[in-house]
């Protein structure tokens, strides 16, 4: 199964990548992300993704607005190289605490995330810790709950009960 599995890393926090990669079993893919002189960001993979489940690593902690620009170039490389599904992982999700209109005339930044997230080719959303259950159901269910159980757990990346990580996805009843 390893080698059905794609595991590419955003510039916003390559190491956590690559440990993820080396716990897993599976190497870090090689992808190119770089900028035109003008600031615009390029993504190119440099190996196939056809039919693979790709795994996108990227925090959205320090500059949002850059790592979810650098994130969503490459959901959609990958979705237009046929990946078969598409799963990004953030750990610290971006723009999660405006998940609702606290009052007249403001945007729920949230739910707005989420279309773009899929607007773009993502399937799922793995995250360690949203500000309210209530995105959850918003983000028509591609968030995926990470939580830290030793036993009776599936993997998050290869959905085995095999390794041995601190991070598992608890199934859920409904959605994608």
């Amino acid at each position: 199964m390893s080698n059905h599995i794609k595991i590419f890393s955003g510039s916003a926090n390559r190491a956590l990548a690559t440990k993820i990669a080396a716990r897993v079993g599976v190497p870090l893919s090689a992808a190119t992300l770089g900028r035109f002189p003008d600031g615009e960001i390029y993504v190119t993979f440099e190996e196939t993704v056809r039919g693979r489940d790709v795994f996108l690593v990227q925090p959205t902690a320090l500059q949002p607005n850059e790592y979810l620009m650098e994130l969503f170039l490459m959901a959609d490389a990958a979705r237009r190289a046929s990946a078969q599904r598409v799963t990004a992982v953030i750990p610290f999700f971006s723009y999660a605490r405006q998940d609702r209109k606290e009052r007249s005339r403001v945007p729920i930044s949230a739910k707005l995330m989420a279309n773009l997230l899929v607007a773009a080719g993502v399937n799922r959303v793995l995250t360690v810790d949203l500000h309210s259950p209530q995105i959850q159901v918003r983000a028509f269910s591609i968030f995926r709950w990470i939580i830290c159980m030793p036993r009776r757990c599936w993997c998050v990346i290869c959905g085995s009960r095999r390794h041995r990580i601190a991070a598992w996805w608890w199934p859920q009843t409904r959605g994608a």
